[in-house]
């Protein structure tokens, strides 16, 4: 019998039990989440200090984000994922044995709170970047719907997990569970055979293969479009998360019990609408998709904002919920896309990073509307901005799009002369700036073609590694061009042919083609190590 198309992934067995492992792992931390608030009410019952448990789960987050990513694109993914988990693991267990003998007071639970949400920012862009290990290119969107749909369920089922476990036996105990849920995922990632590719070059530093990463995104087009749109997307619909309690007493007039029906309502309709992506991918492209998402969750935020009654308050929350994960898996899976495997993970990790900024962002300042003026108010303006930014922002488009041409492939490349045998001993990490020239032969009937071409090229250098680039045009004689770009070392020039793809290698054959050999010469490529004295 065959799976439903949003179960396709799940055909994968590791996914499915890496994906069932996490979605336990989830589970945990949310019965972490609740149980930690819960504390701190008896340790320190005031308002700022039960507000800095979640601050403490998600400053890390802005700390750590593009360092895990960094980490986990150079060293071997699966271990980096098994010490990610075995730290939580250790700090959840610490907490449950502190506070099941009364040792643990308000900055101490601050602290291991900080230490577990270390943890989970370690995890996020390290596992996204490996769903792509997971599953064929065909699969993934359903993937990370998947991924969403195992979020959602652990966010209606964790915290009320969390409340029964409290009552039941104290806080202690939730923590007891996130560690136990946590361990079922290192469990699953040890059963993972996972073999890391051979490496030809040795690994990168940490600090450069940041530099690497934060210039693979400004260089990219997709990712800078992924980013934008998400942040036009995530900026405005956070005023739900900022201002859903306000609303539930305040306009409604309900206590907890309808938040927590909101919650799950928004819940179990974005599980529903993860299910029903795969068949909406086939009618709507990623861009469209993440479109009329943002129409939706605007029209869902109008209905909250002339809500006084819980039953279109319910309704709101529905389409809300459909939105969110709509929209959101979209663009993570564009994101992914965008980014090739020896940056993913720093490139995912810049991701979440703006989005997670833009949240935070859009949640205190409709909180800042909604105190100030008020509910209603904040969030008929966030629904009217959510649908002007979806307008504005739409000709960023996410699809990954195919060349508009064969690339010219039978064009010669440039092929740099090798190092003289007296230098190769200066030639390394240590090495000091490369700079790397390329000279073109180009007929001045060609100099608009050639200038559109040296634009993506320029991309390619800087998404490949260059820390700068120029094109120059001879004055006395307007055939000859240089192009030059520098790069911080040898080894990171060694580093640039495996990281193009083929895109990128479409892109240079486009430009080298245009060159007007002599005697069907390439253009001439040179490389000048930096002497200066």
């Amino acid at each position: 019998m065959a799976l439903p198309r949003a179960f396709a992934p799940l055909r994968h067995s590791v996914f499915r039990a890496l994906w069932l492992a996490t979605l336990a792992s989830n589970i945990g931390g949310w019965i972490q989440n609740t149980g930690a608030g819960w504390l701190m009410t008896s340790l320190s019952p005031s308002p700022f200090m039960v507000g800095l448990v979640q601050a403490a789960t998600m400053l890390p987050v802005f700390l750590l984000a593009l360092p895990a990513g960094a980490l986990a694109d150079i060293i071997d993914r699966r271990l980096f994922l098994l010490g990610a988990q075995a730290w939580i693991l250790l700090m959840a267990l610490i907490l449950a044995v502190l506070t099941a003998t009364d040792s643990i007071g308000p900055w101490g639970l601050l602290a291991l709170t900080f230490a577990i949400g270390a943890g989970s920012a370690m995890n996020f862009p390290a596992w996204a970047a490996t769903t792509n290990e997971l599953v064929p290119r065909e699969d993934l969107v359903g993937a990370i719907a998947l991924n969403g749909i195992g979020f959602n369920l652990a966010r209606a089922v964790g915290p009320a997990l969390g409340g029964f476990a409290i009552a039941a036996a104290g806080p202690e105990a939730a923590f007891g569970l996130n560690a136990v849920a946590f361990l079922v995922l290192i469990l699953a990632l040890l059963s993972w055979r996972h073999t890391e590719a051979p490496r030809r070059m040795p690994k990168e530093h940490l600090l450069s293969a940041m530099r690497a990463g934060m210039r693979f995104v400004s260089a990219s087009p997709a990712m800078r479009a992924a980013i934008l749109r998400a942040c036009a997307f995530f900026l405005f619909t956070a005023a739900v998360w900022g201002l859903l309690p306000l609303f539930v007493r305040q306009q409604l007039g309900l206590g907890p019990q309808a938040f927590g029906l909101m919650l799950g309502v928004m819940g179990l309709s974005a599980v529903a609408a993860g299910f029903a992506l795969p068949a909406l991918r086939g009618r709507l492209d990623r861009s469209a998709t993440v479109f009329w998402a943002s129409i939706l969750a605007a029209i869902a935020m109008a209905i909250l904002a002339v809500s006084h009654h819980w039953a279109p308050a319910a309704l709101g929350m529905l389409f809300y919920g459909a939105a969110w994960i709509a929209a959101g898996s979209t663009l993570a899976a564009s994101a992914q896309l965008a980014a090739p495997g020896w940056v993913r993970a720093r490139a995912i990790a810049i991701y979440q990073l703006s989005f997670f900024g833009v949240m935070a962002l859009g949640s205190a300042l409709a909180g800042w509307l909604g105190g100030s003026f008020s509910v209603p108010l904040a969030l008929g303006l966030a629904a009217v901005g959510c649908a002007i930014a979806a307008v504005l922002v739409r000709p960023w488009r996410i699809d990954s799009l195919a060349l508009s041409e064969t690339p010219p492939t039978a064009a010669p490349m440039p092929q740099p002369e090798a190092p003289a045998a007296e230098l190769r001993g200066l030639l390394g990490e240590a090495s000091g700036r490369v700079l790397e020239v390329v000279r073109y032969r180009i007929d001045p009937a060609q100099r608009s073609t050639f200038l559109a071409a040296m634009q993506e090229v320029r991309r390619v250098r800087l998404r490949s590694g260059a820390g700068n680039w120029s094109l120059y045009e001879d004055v006395a004689h307007p055939e000859r061009w240089v192009e030059l770009w520098t790069v911080d070392s040898w080894t990171e020039h060694l580093r640039e042919e495996s990281r193009l793809t083929e895109t990128d290698r479409a892109a240079l054959a486009r430009a080298a083609a245009l060159h007007q050999p002599e005697a069907g010469t390439a253009p001439e490529a040179a490389r000048f190590l930096n002497v200066t004295p």
